[in-house]
């Protein structure tokens, strides 16, 4: 069973979870830019945490599915369609042997996700799937590949879909991390007061963010020693620019962090889109810790949100398929 990729996106790769422990090997986890999005993609299908997906960022590509399987289609809504009708996202569907499935461009946000049947089974390097470029771990997808498939753990299920996230405004939650001491009580005064602009400059590893204004520096902003650093932490590079780390940044650096955005809010800077603007607040390590949750938690919570897909009859190329008219009712 396998997925073949007819046309694809720029910037498409399997993920997955990511590789846990490779900080001292200088790896840090990667896995997928919006995690929230990847673990709604495994409630779809069914299939547990670490299932490598294809994830894609803006732009999806054309795939053909070379046996019957389910696929769930979660993150940021993208124009999809199966041999030309329109299916749902943040759903799974039924996709028919020698199907084609089309997937555009995003309607809002960066990524999306295709998971199909039980996950790819394409080769793990370091305890992982997921492309990681700094790392040199695995490539881009590229149109001729070929991506084998797990057996779909429930093939006879039927479609499932996730209701829609309510959309979140409010600022985006950064806790205190070992650096943030360095800037004085006024710059992260300012810092929260400030409406950030999302830079056009973004990828897995980072976001740059823009603000009018001062910049936002530290004591001895280029004097300090190299340090870990992690996913989520804001980082301000020598001339006071915020950049905010995602999956696949460094794991060393010694530009100074403001502070470190919970992972539950982090997906909101994975899915930024140029141009939109970000507010942030500072809460305590206290408030971080109660706010966190396990992502086997947040799995069980998604399953237990999903409900059963309503397809519209005018989009179902299947329609006839159906035993429309039932026996009459007796007396």
């Amino acid at each position: 069973m396998s997925l073949s990729i007819q046309r694809i996106g720029p910037a498409v790769s399997i993920q997955d979870a990511g590789r846990a422990g490779g900080m001292g090997l200088g790896l840090s986890r990667g896995g997928a830019a919006d995690r929230l999005a990847y673990l709604a993609a495994c409630a779809l299908a069914g299939v547990p945490i670490g299932s490598a997906a294809i994830e894609m960022a803006g732009f999806g590509g054309r795939f053909r599915l070379e046996a019957t399987t389910r696929i769930a289609l979660a993150g940021t809504p993208m124009r999809a369609t199966v041999d030309g009708a329109p299916v749902a996202w943040n759903a799974a569907h039924i996709v028919e042997a020698g199907s084609i499935l089309d997937i555009g461009a995003a309607e809002k946000g960066v990524y999306g996700y295709l998971l199909p049947g039980g996950g790819l089974d394409t080769p793990e390097e370091l305890g992982g799937r997921g492309f990681h470029r700094i790392a040199g771990l695995g490539r881009a997808l590229e149109e001729g590949d070929r991506l084998p498939i797990l057996p779909d753990p429930a093939p006879d299920a039927p479609p499932m879909r996730l209701p829609a996230p309510s959309p979140e405004t409010g600022p985006i939650r950064v806790m205190p991390g070992p650096q943030t001491t360095l800037f004085n009580d006024d710059t992260r005064a300012r810092f929260e007061a400030t409406t950030f602009t999302r830079s056009a400059k973004a990828n897995r590893q980072g976001v740059r963010l823009e603000q009018e204004g001062d910049p936002f520096s530290a004591g001895s902003q280029l004097q300090r020693v190299s340090d870990f650093i992690s996913e989520g932490d804001i980082q301000m590079t020598g001339d006071g620019t915020p950049y905010v780390l995602l999956a696949d940044c460094q794991t060393m650096g010694g530009y100074p962090r403001i502070g470190t955005v919970l992972p539950g809010d982090l997906p909101r800077i994975a899915q930024a889109m140029p141009g939109q603007t970000l507010r942030f607040r500072f809460v305590t390590v206290e408030e971080a810790e109660a706010l966190w949750i396990s992502d086997a938690d947040t799995l069980k919570r998604l399953k237990k949100s999903l409900m059963p897909l309503v397809r519209d009859p005018r989009a179902m190329t299947d329609l006839l398929t159906y035993e429309l008219i039932g026996k009459p009712l007796s007396d």
